[in-house]
């Protein structure tokens, strides 16, 4: 992912020279009382983030409304000292905002949290988030009706534009963190102000506004992945997670520093999941402040982000690179498997030996996908695991380096035949072979989802494939994990079969592993279609775009797969290229309706005869 720096290129340079630098740009500036002065400054946009986020069928005016209640009852926050951690007041605001909605009989029955209602305050809020809706439900951006109108109405009230903005994004984005929503809604707000200044200001608008459309919307899809990483596996995993981008992004740091911080970045991400928006802020806040403190002994690629002010520090911070790799020994790495004292550290210390393990692993390989990663510190888990019950554990541990290595060899051959695959056939072609494996993996999900998944997994492969082989791996393994992620997530709404399952909550360093080998749901039967049903000809198809054309071809082709999965991959492209000659043929004829009638009927008689239907 490119930086906020790459990302808010455009507006951060006149957004620094316009602020003329209200807060110091200089890091021993900001500390304590800085971060709590943020928060004050700030906590009417932080409010309205966490109830836009949980009010997601709530409309602009209404979520206004409840924010004015809730700041007006927040004045505590004003009084805090600097020694005082504000946890008490941030639970005190959920705690009354939960309240105010099951209070309002008409809210809550609209948002759909009457159930909630009837449990405790904690309880209360684990209902409550089980609502947050992440998907295409809302607008992707914030639409400008009008770009003069909206000029017009910043000159008049700049604040409102930028809440507007903060609104939007937070409803449609859930589990976006907050201090990442006040940052492109900083981002935002310069941007509006500049293009106003333009005299193509659509021109400009376009150029500003999609970096931070496209940022926000990838960013989101990580926030709501670690959120489920925390949910679903225990909190190891999650710390293991953390302690792996860590130590890739700061090598020079010592295992104690790393995982301290690990432990931090952990716990804050579960605060921000939980939606406490005001703790999320402070707590960031706070994180990045302490990791510019040590940033010499830390990574020497933080430095410019240390100079930024709130909020743009926490996000270059985040989103900068990984440190220069250092010259390392192999002794400390090789100890895991030659020591003999290992199996008394993993009995004794099982919490401190595999954490210094996967620091010193990550350490030595950063070059590798976070994901693999977890995969070798997962494999020498289970083999001390075996191997200290036996008479000589040594012998049996001392095979773990070549085990480590065949499973990052495994790893990216998977991925290099992926994209062997993907050039030999072409990107369309690409995509319909994966239409047509994963119809046959997961039947249950309709055609639409299907095309759907399936081209967020081409997409990644037209993006990954063609970089350099450490880059491509990493790439598509990081791609993968998010989209395979949404998938899970789809299962644990609505459960799709059991090899979805097993692979969603089985282990999560092996969840691309398990669907790569997935084999065909062979319990499926689908719902009998005639081709009457399963081929639409409608003369709508004149009038569809090419995208909407390609994905009517892609989702018949699912349903073909799903009625007759033994049939053979030609078989299915020549049902498909048939269709497409006969939209095309009567898309151009005078009569277009008439012409699929008549033309049609022969398509119709060879889907029955592929379907053995009579």
């Amino acid at each position: 992912m490119k930086n906020l720096r790459s990302i808010c290129f455009l507006v951060f340079f006149s957004y620094v020279q316009c602020q003329t630098l209200q807060r110091s740009l200089l890091a021993a500036a900001l500390n304590h009382t800085n971060s709590q002065n943020y928060l004050q400054e700030n906590l009417r946009d932080i409010t309205s983030i966490m109830v836009a986020q949980f009010l997601q069928k709530s409309t602009y005016q209404e979520v206004q409304t409840i924010v004015e209640e809730l700041v007006d009852r927040a004045e505590k926050y004003k009084v805090l000292k600097p020694q005082e951690s504000p946890s008490e007041c941030s639970h005190q605001l959920m705690t009354t905002f939960l309240e105010h909605v099951c209070n309002n009989q008409g809210m809550a029955d609209k948002q759909e949290f009457s159930d909630c209602c009837n449990v405790n305050n904690k309880a209360r809020l684990k209902c409550f988030l089980l609502y947050k809706k992440d998907d295409t439900e809302y607008s992707d951006v914030f639409q400008i009706p009008n770009l003069e109108q909206i000029c017009e109405v910043d000159k008049e009230n700049q604040a409102s534009v930028k809440e507007r903005y903060i609104y939007e994004t937070s409803r449609k984005h859930p589990f976006l963190y907050g201090p990442t929503i006040l940052t492109m809604s900083a981002c935002y707000e310069t941007a509006i102000r500049s293009c106003c200044q333009e005299e193509n200001k659509t021109e400009c608008f376009q150029i500003k506004l999609e970096p931070i459309r496209k940022y926000v919307r990838e960013i989101s899809l990580r926030h709501h992945h670690l959120c489920e990483i925390g949910i679903k596996f225990n909190h190891k995993v999650s710390k293991a997670v953390e302690l792996v981008l860590l130590t890739k992004k700061q090598l020079k740091a010592n295992f104690s520093e790393i995982a301290k911080l690990a432990g931090d970045v952990k716990n804050l991400h579960q605060t921000c999941c939980e939606g406490d928006v005001v703790a999320c802020v402070l707590g960031r806040s706070r994180l990045m402040n302490d990791t510019c403190s040590k940033q010499s002994t830390l990574s020497s690629k933080i430095t410019p982000c240390c100079a930024l002010s709130v909020p743009f520090r926490g996000e270059c911070i985040i989103n900068s690179e990984n440190d220069d790799k250092p010259d390392l020994p192999s002794l400390p790495l090789s100890r895991f498997t030659e020591d003999r004292f290992v199996c008394k550290q993993f009995i004794d210390k099982q919490d401190d030996l595999l954490p210094e393990f996967l620091y010193e692993y990550s350490r030595r390989h950063s070059e590798l996908a976070v994901s693999v990663i977890l995969r070798v510190y997962t494999v020498y888990q289970n083999l001390l695991g075996k191997c200290c019950k036996l008479e000589n554990p040594l012998e049996c541990y001392s095979h773990g380096k070549e085990m480590f290595q065949r499973v990052v060899g495994e790893s990216h051959e998977r991925i290099k035949n992926h994209c062997d695959l993907r050039e030999k056939l072409g990107d369309a072609n690409f995509h319909d072979r994966l239409i047509i494996l994963y119809t046959k993996k997961v039947p249950q999900l309709s055609a639409q989802e299907l095309v759907t998944f399936t081209k967020n997994m081409a997409d990644a492969a037209t993006k990954c494939c063609p970089l350099r082989d450490e880059q491509r791996f990493v790439c598509m393994e990081d791609s993968a994990k998010l989209i395979l992620g949404a998938l899970c997530r789809r299962h644990e709404a609505e459960p799709i079969n059991a090899g979805v399952g097993h692979c969603c909550e089985d282990s999560y360093a092996f969840r691309k592993p398990c669907f790569d080998d997935l084999q065909v749901d062979r319990t499926y039967i689908s719902p009998p279609l005639s081709c009457d049903q399963v081929i639409s000809l409608k003369e709508d198809l004149c009038k569809a775009r090419e995208e909407q054309f390609q994905t009517e071809k892609q989702k018949l082709l699912s349903d073909l797969v799903k009625q007759k999965p033994q049939a053979t991959e030609m078989q299915f492209q020549s049902i498909i290229a048939d269709f497409a000659h006969l939209v095309e043929t009567c898309c151009q004829a005078e009569e277009s309706e008439m012409c699929f009638r008549g033309e049609g009927s022969k398509l119709i008689e060879k889907c029955q005869s592929l379907l053995g239907h009579k």
